[in-house]
């Protein structure tokens, strides 16, 4: 195993600032339960408010439409539902839309059953096909219930980014709610719930330096709705019961101050996306980089090697002390053909490796990963088989 090693796999999980183990930390020293109504469970519930507070301004929501989950698959699981409420009234949601290329806690439907579910295609470059949505949607049966449409705003593999804005203004033409899952956007672009034409957003906390363990729902009102999943004591104005996890929703609080803090600081710049893409081709003139002629985020990579398996080269890399992913870390560890490059059009059978960076990625960090590669496409170029014709 080497002895330096470079991190670049923040997409999967970014690690712990120091500013959010603090928040922790500190939160762990506090007795009161928010719910509470002594000095103690006040002071918890400030802990609570702070942390809501910095995760509303993070995508300019307001306060009182932030509610803490598990995690973004439990908000995804709570948000994909046919059964909405306003008030005391229920609404009907009987079809849900998602692109082919989301990220499997979304793909799975939530509590859809499979019939209800409607698969959206994506084009070569990773973009929803908008004019698929808009036919789909003219053809909903709204006297069934009202269409839900699900879509990343930016691809957790690929990085690409969807047009929300556009996606939002096109499912409000046609009465239905939109969920943005912003789990790999939010801190890496500007978001803004009420631009976005976004009826909720879902959020996590590990993505953006925070602790494990907790993610977010964020409503543009509170008018409509999910049903909520985990019911009892009533937390989170009835929308999430189970006393809330104080320490880590106190480091997610504090994660979302810095990721806020970073983008009106000017952001994430390209530069080192640009060096690694630039010392990929260099290396390797037949590596294949998705969604390069789209727009997508500044600090991810996702690329395949011509004739080398994409777990294969991944194990290469770990233990060249390079961790990166070969798609998504989100199967138990499993790693195989993607299935946001077979919805691209690029084969069932297709894996990439992806590069994921954050802007204190250091140049000796990128240099080691260009170094790695270079290693591994010379061992490849020397076990190929010459061709009858180079002979």
């Amino acid at each position: 195993m080497a002895q330096k090693r470079a991190y670049l796999d923040y997409n999967a999980s970014a690690p712990l600032l120091a500013v959010a183990r603090d928040a922790v930390v500190d939160a762990l020293a506090q007795t009161g339960n928010p719910s509470s109504v002594h000095w103690e469970g006040r002071a918890a519930k400030a802990i609570l408010e702070r942390a809501r507070r910095d995760v509303a301004a993070l995508v300019n929501a307001k306060p009182d439409h932030v509610f803490f989950t598990s995690g973004a698959t439990e908000a995804a699981s709570t948000l994909l539902t046919p059964h909405y409420v306003m008030g005391r009234a229920s609404v009907r949601l009987s079809r849900l839309y998602v692109s082919a290329s989301e990220h499997p806690c979304v793909l799975a439907g939530g509590q859809f059953a499979a019939g209800q579910i409607e698969t959206v295609p994506v084009d070569r470059n990773g973009l929803l096909d908008l004019e698929r949505l808009r036919v789909l949607l003219a053809a909903h049966d709204k006297g069934e219930g009202l269409p839900l449409v699900a879509v990343q705003a930016a691809n957790n593999e690929t990085g690409v980014l969807q047009p929300i804005d556009e996606i939002g203004r096109l499912v409000k033409a046609f009465g239905g709610f939109f969920v943005v899952d912003a789990v790999q956007a939010a801190g890496r672009i500007p978001l803004d719930i009420a631009t976005a034409c976004a009826d909720y957003l879902i959020l996590s906390s590990h993505k953006i330096g925070g602790p494990k363990g907790v993610g977010a729902i964020v409503a543009v009102s509170d008018l409509v709705m999910p049903r909520a999943l985990v019911r009892g004591g009533g937390q989170e104005k009835g929308h999430r019961a189970g006393t809330e996890a104080l320490p880590v929703i106190a480091g997610f609080g504090a994660a979302a101050r810095v990721a806020r803090e970073q983008l009106l600081a000017g952001g994430w710049g390209l530069a080192n996306r640009q060096r690694i893409e630039d010392g990929i081709r260099a290396i390797a003139a037949d590596a294949v980089i998705y969604g390069d002629a789209v727009e997508r985020l500044a600090n991810t990579t996702f690329f395949s090697l011509a004739d080398m398996k994409a777990e294969t080269v991944q194990i290469a890399f770990d233990l060249a002390g390079i961790a990166l992913s070969a798609g998504s870390a989100c199967s138990s560890g499993k790693v195989g053909p993607s299935h946001v490059l077979a919805a691209m059009g690029f084969g069932d059978g297709t894996g990439g490796l992806r590069v994921s960076t954050t802007p204190d990625t250091t140049q000796e960090e990128i240099a080691l990963f260009l170094d790695a590669l270079t290693k591994i496409v010379a061992r490849r170029d020397r076990t190929k088989p010459v061709s009858a014709d180079a002979a």
